[in-house]
């Protein structure tokens, strides 16, 4: 082994040599001298950052994330350097002894130093020399250690071969010969092996006596460290693709490294060491806790450094779903999809390249623009979302102005119902005194600019479309605005509105003129051939009258006479239509 003054010497230059470069990042903001503390290649170190708006912008330096994460960093591994490299207990030992802390040491120089150079070579050479190298240190494991218990050394000796089939897997694979394939179950096993591999070690220290509890200690925490490592792999797609994640993790990697170094440190023969004193005990145990948590804690990433997502179009958000029936956070994806539908094969929004978190950054930022320059600007970024887009990301903004938007389908439906009815109480029965067999009033809602009228007919009919087309033909055929086509009249209405108060009433006799107080009145023939006739009621297309309207043909088939009254009043354009029994074919205008 090296002389004690070379195991200082290494130990004060290497450990000085990390918080000098450390020192030296943090002060001049340069990338390069973070190269010594993250201890890797400066391909792992190459720095990006995004801007509000989610686009890729390259800089000189680290982000605040990063620089934190090395600085901490930096700290650990002086600490751990600092522990690998005490000078090695000195004692007798014998020939498998000595050859087993030679290979330690050499692993632990593998972890730190070596394998960086390795890396020029091909993988396969890599691999098997850690191959050869562990199957060697695994046999000395199972010859060395005072294992006590015959059953512990089997699962020992079981473990080990685990481990050592999975490096030879690797180089089957490597060398491109059959290997034990990708399955789930296979590479599981393989995995935790690893991590029973120093479970079953420590628990053989322990019943040797020869280690100390604080090299038991080590070999616990990075047990624990390992199966952490394999959890968030599984659970946090994309974890080690963050730089952040990949210093944290090179830095918990040498808490093994450290137990490794320390196995090797105190193999000496019983009596020969000596526990750590409680003072120091607690300053470990603390280290161990800092560096179990800060891979957990720096999961929580702010704002400035998502990560970053692209989801696909989707035709899922082509009927908006009410924002009161989502839960929170579900409304980015619903805004997502709209900004990158193609419905009508338009283009989207915005293009694949830019992540979701870029297009959410811009619609909050559109929702916060207040003047009229801001918001031109935001235009010309390519989209210019309506608020009822913008409600998914800003609801307190947009609801401010539009609470509507902020309901959900069922709060939406009772508003609706409300309305609806406030509207149908506006119309009033023109003839009061006057009852029908049947009758009804309510609003009859038209397209603004966009209605003939409409359509007091026969829905049985077999010919109904075509009686209703006829009808629409012939709507402008006279000044009465009446198309007739025997099983459908379409009643056009006389103002450009969008709504009018509508009363029907049907009767058995033809009911008394009484054309005073009318702009119009006109009477026309029309038929029943299924025993029906009545008003289109309102559907989803929000045309049609708001209440049900009854079956005005109440002797069932055969011919009617229909009178229709027109006139303005308070409430707008009123009509009223009454229908009756009659065979006669004439069109009789009664006013004007």
């Amino acid at each position: 082994m090296l002389p004690d003054g070379l195991w200082r010497i290494a130990r004060v230059g290497v450990v000085g040599l990390v918080l000098a470069a450390a020192v030296a990042g943090l002060v001049s903001g340069d990338a390069r001298p973070w190269m010594v503390v993250d201890w890797s290649l400066a391909a792992y170190a190459r720095f990006r950052v995004f801007n509000e708006s989610g686009a890729l912008d390259g800089s000189g330096g680290f982000d605040a994330p990063t620089t934190a994460a090395l600085l901490g960093a930096a700290l650990v591994k002086a600490v751990f350097l600092w522990l690998i490299l005490r000078t090695p207990v000195r004692g007798p030992l014998d020939r498998r002894e000595k050859a087993l802390r030679r290979l330690l040491y050499l692993a632990v120089a593998y972890t730190l130093v070596l394998r960086y150079l390795v890396y020029a070579l091909p993988d396969a050479v890599d691999v098997a020399f850690q191959l050869a190298l562990w199957t060697a240190i695994d046999v000395l494991y199972l010859l060395v250690i005072r294992w006590r218990s015959r059953a512990l050394r089997a699962a020992a000796a079981a473990v080990f071969a685990v481990e050592l089939v999975g490096l030879a897997d690797a180089l089957l694979y490597e060398l491109d010969l059959p290997d034990l394939g990708t399955g789930v179950g296979v590479q599981l096993v393989l995995t935790l092996g690893g991590v029973a591999v120093t479970v079953v070690t420590v628990a053989g220290q322990r019943r040797d006596g020869r280690w100390s509890r604080g090299t038991q200690a080590l070999g616990w925490s990075a047990a624990g460290l390992q199966a952490l490592m394999i959890l968030l792999d599984f659970l946090a797609d994309g974890f080690f693709d963050n730089l952040t994640m990949l210093v944290m993790v090179q830095t918990v990697t040498l808490v093994n490294t450290g137990w490794i170094a320390a196995t090797a440190r105190e193999l000496p023969p019983e009596g020969s060491t000596a526990d750590l004193p409680p003072a120091r005990r607690r300053a470990v145990r603390l280290t161990m806790a800092a560096v179990v948590l800060l891979p957990v804690l720096a999961m929580i990433h702010p704002e400035r450094t998502p990560r970053l997502t692209y989801t696909g179009g989707s035709e899922d958000c082509y009927d908006r779903p009410a924002f009161g029936d989502l839960r929170p956070a579900e409304r980015d994806a619903v805004f997502l999809c709209l900004a990158r539908n193609t419905d009508g094969g338009v283009p989207p929004m915005f293009p694949d390249s830019v992540p979701d978190q870029g297009i959410l950054a811009y619609g909050r930022a559109l929702c916060h623009a207040k003047d009229r320059e801001k918001q031109e600007i935001l235009k010309r970024s390519g989209w210019n979302a309506d608020p009822e887009d913008l409600v998914y990301v800003c609801p307190e903004i947009v609801g401010a102005t539009r609470p509507d938007l902020l309901w959900s389908t069922a709060e939406r439906e009772a508003a609706g119902a409300a309305s609806l009815a406030e509207e149908n109480a506006r119309c009033r029965d023109p003839w009061p005194r006057t009852k029908g067999v049947v009758q009804a009033t309510a609003k009859y809602f038209l397209f603004a600019d966009g209605d003939f009228g409409y359509l007091v007919h026969d829905p049985g009919d077999r010919a109904a479309d075509e009686q209703a087309e006829e009808a629409m033909d012939k709507v402008y055929d006279n000044n009465a605005l009446l198309g007739v086509a025997e099983s459908a009249v379409l009643v056009g209405h006389v103002e450009d509105v969008a709504d009018l108060c509508l009363t029907v009433k049907a009767m058995r006799t033809a009911p008394p003129r009484r054309t005073a107080g009318w702009e119009q009145v006109n009477e026309v023939p029309i038929v029943s051939r299924s025993g029906r006739l009545t008003v289109p009621e309102m559907g989803e297309d929000e045309v049609g009258a708001g209440a049900p309207m009854p079956n005005l043909a109440i002797t069932g088939k055969g011919d009617y006479r229909l009178r229709v009254y027109v006139r303005f009043g308070d409430t707008g354009e009123e009509h009223l239509v009454v229908v009756f029994p009659g065979a006669s074919k004439r069109r009789i205008t009664l006013r004007p």
